[in-house]
């Protein structure tokens, strides 16, 4: 399997980890009785290749870029909840403990369209997009403003940067469409 873009790679081979046999896809593949003898194709085969662009990411990126990445992209929740508690620890900022928690976590689940953002599991309530719910204490908004965007904008920079590391790898491993000629 080539993937089209490293974000594409990236996003499969983090959705890799849910995906279950109810959803049609066993984690063990199946042999294509009409192909080869042995030879695994189609889904399964794409599957089989997610899962080794996840161990091979999650092995070769920094544990910053992988949290990063899994923060972002990951659709396991444990995960996700997991790397956002860890950047959360690590991400210096002016702003109180509370607002930059908040911040973080509506920064790796943005609100998404739709009624009350019901497209997706990974929604939260409303009022967790509400800055003034972030602190305790009184802050101008437009301090509030700039801490928010600061800490967006580090957080973005360091998925660029995961980005570029698994770009390196997907290519050293050849699976990127533009290493194909």
């Amino acid at each position: 399997m080539i993937y089209r873009n490293v974000l594409a790679a990236v996003v499969r081979a983090l959705a890799a980890e849910t995906i279950s046999s109810a959803g049609g896809c066993d984690f063990e593949p199946k042999v294509q009785a009409a192909k080869l003898k042995g030879e695994i194709v189609g889904k399964e085969a794409a599957f089989l290749v997610d899962c080794m662009v996840f161990s091979r990411l999650h092995r070769n990126l920094s544990a910053e870029h992988w949290r990063a990445l899994v923060a972002k992209y990951s659709t396991h929740t444990d995960r996700k909840h997991a790397a956002i508690a860890e950047i959360t620890r690590a991400f210096k900022s002016p702003a109180p403990e509370r607002f930059r928690h908040c911040a973080i976590v509506t920064w790796a689940m943005p609100r998404l369209p739709g009624a009350d953002g019901k497209r997706s599991t990974n929604v939260l309530p409303a009022s967790w997009y509400e800055m003034d719910n972030w602190s305790d204490e009184a802050h101008p908004i437009k301090t509030q403003e700039r801490w928010r965007r600061d800490i967006r904008k580090a957080l973005e920079g360091a998925v660029d940067l995961a980005l570029i590391e698994a770009q390196h790898i997907l290519e050293d491993e050849g699976l990127l469409v533009a290493n194909v000629a």
